[in-house]
């Protein structure tokens, strides 16, 4: 167990000497922000001691001496309460050896036996990938390899919308595109789909069918050509989102979801409606909805949110303990309609958790830009990534909170410059790799013995954080921490590299426990960007 944890532990138990059952989340541990305070810090003692009839001091005192853990050199009490830990320099530099023998696997929790389904992306399949697109696919992934790595078993899924009006002008575009190609005159509506990809899809089929769909009336050919340029999109899709290093376990189609689980739903649902000028509504506002949701119209067709809940009444008839959906911040009022529908069913209105993430802005030059420049038309996920590169588009478009909105500067992402995080972090990586490379004939010293000025001892507790960072990442679907961890840890390793003589060839013992210190860095600093998706260069 890691420093943090260690401490929260002996904290916990002290506290029930004075009758306080605390939680993980009761007994906050932080890193001192001076050294001379110490190595970590708890505010614990000020927070409880009004409740106990003491003062800060007099709790945090008291407290203090009954905190035994054999990592504690030594503990002070300041100010107001805070409790200083001054940490045994061999539990600090333990570390090493740790991360050493456990390589990538350092920080990956064990098995929690608990299963989450995320949802995300879901495009529709009816064009490319926009920059939402492209941020909820990122920040979809790295929430997946977040609870990966703290030991949840994760299903990564997406929801292919294969009905409703949008498909069916898509394939209505289709088959007109496919017209032309014979010299047919067409006239494309407004509802319908004007883009290039549409005669590149006609180009295809006629290719592979030739003149066989000429004949009849379009009726006849609807379902194919729907179908055709769904399968046809998403292959596209799919390769767009494999190339951003983003894939999914399970496919589902909405299709099947309406023609194995609609009727169940609607039956299972009769209790909780009523029909109001011919629609049938759900009765949400009894749950924890502002007011009640149609789910069948006038007409006698479903809504869209009818569907929905069959669909996810489905992913958890599966087994799973929790559903994440990962969608764009105009859902909002769509969260609490389908808890509502959960909480029908039996579920607690928890067991779903919805992600909701804010819209991207493009700036080139210090202006907004929102068309691209090699087509004219609307930046896509596809324009944006072969022009910046995976890597920075990914850690870019994470590295913020999904609830904040996002101005991707072009120029900044682009820029080989300490200015721009993911070059700062990847040339701390190749920067070790380097070091790693010049020392490589002068064995490491995993015990690190003498280890002991200020900027190794805070590497050293960077890197014994990061298994609670992973935690804390992962428990709030938060993969902006994991950044803000990347560029700290890169920030202490670009600074040790430039104020210490880290190669001495006349001390190879002290040698021998910096470049252990640095094959450490690397192999932290490599699983921390692989979380967000992005490469660890060796060379740059």
């Amino acid at each position: 167990m890691e420093n943090e944890i260690l401490l929260k532990e002996a904290v916990k138990k002290a506290a029930k000497e004075f009758g306080i059952e605390a939680t993980d989340r009761d007994v906050v541990i932080e890193n001192s922000r001076d050294p001379s305070h110490g190595d970590y810090a708890t505010n614990f003692a000020m927070r409880y001691a009004k409740k106990l009839g003491k003062t800060g001091p007099e709790f945090a005192t008291e407290l203090s001496d009954k905190i035994n853990e054999p990592i504690i050199e030594k503990i002070e009490v300041l100010g107001p309460g805070f409790i200083n830990f001054f940490l045994a320099k061999a539990s600090l530099s333990s570390v090493i050896s740790k991360i050493l023998e456990q390589g990538i696997d350092y920080g990956k929790g064990l098995d929690k036996h608990y299963k989450v389904n995320v949802e995300f992306v879901s495009a529709n399949p009816t064009g490319d990938l926009h920059l939402g697109h492209t941020r909820i696919a990122a920040i979809g992934d790295c929430i997946c390899r977040l609870y990966e790595k703290a030991g949840y078993e994760v299903t990564r899924e997406f929801y292919v919308n294969d009905c409703g009006n949008q498909v069916e002008h898509l394939g209505h575009s289709l088959y007109l595109r496919y017209r032309e190609l014979f010299g047919e005159s067409i006239v494309l509506g407004d509802d319908d789909y004007h883009g290039s990809d549409l005669i590149d899809i006609a180009k295809a089929l006629k290719e592979e069918y030739g003149d066989k769909f000429l004949n009849g009336k379009e009726e006849d050919h609807k379902a194919f050509f729907i179908r055709y340029g769904i399968d046809t999109e998403l292959k596209k899709l799919r390769k767009d989102l494999s190339d951003f290093g983003v894939r999914f376990d399970v496919f589902s189609y909405e299709s099947d979801v309406r023609k194995k689980e609609l009727d169940k739903t609607i039956e299972f649902l009769k209790p909780y409606t009523y029909v109001l000028d011919g629609a049938t509504y759900l009765k949400t506002s009894d749950y924890l909805d502002d007011k009640d949701r149609p789910i069948i119209k006038s007409n006698g067709l479903c809504t869209y949110f009818l569907p929905d809940i069959a669909y996810h009444y489905d992913k958890l008839s599966r087994g799973y303990d929790l559903l994440v959906d990962v969608l764009g911040a105009d859902h909002h009022g769509y969260i609490n309609r389908m808890k509502s529908a959960l909480v029908m069913k039996g579920y607690s209105k928890d067991v779903l958790e919805v992600e909701l993430v804010q819209v991207v802005k493009t700036i080139r030059g210090g202006e907004e830009v929102k068309m691209s420049k090699r087509t004219g038309k609307a930046i896509t996920h596809r324009d944006i990534v072969s022009e910046v590169g995976k890597d920075a588009v990914r850690y870019f478009f994470v590295e913020r909170a999904s609830t904040s909105h996002l101005d991707f500067d072009y120029d900044l992402a682009m820029s080989k410059t300490k200015d721009n995080p993911v070059y700062y972090a990847q040339y701390a990586h190749a920067r070790c790799i380097s070091v790693l490379g010049l020392g490589s004939d002068i064995p490491l010293d995993p015990l690190g013995e003498n280890l002991g000025l200020e900027s190794e001892t805070s590497i050293l507790k960077q890197l014994a954080d990061f298994p609670s960072i992973i935690e804390s990442a992962a428990k709030s679907r938060s993969p902006y921490k994991i950044a803000l961890y990347i560029q700290k840890l890169s920030g202490l390793i670009h600074g040790y590299y430039a104020a210490v003589r880290i190669i001495d060839r006349l001390d190879k013992k002290t040698t021998g426990g910096r470049l252990a210190l640095i094959k450490a860095c690397s192999i932290v600093l490599e699983s921390a960007l692989d979380l967000l998706g992005v490469s660890s260069p060796e060379h740059m």
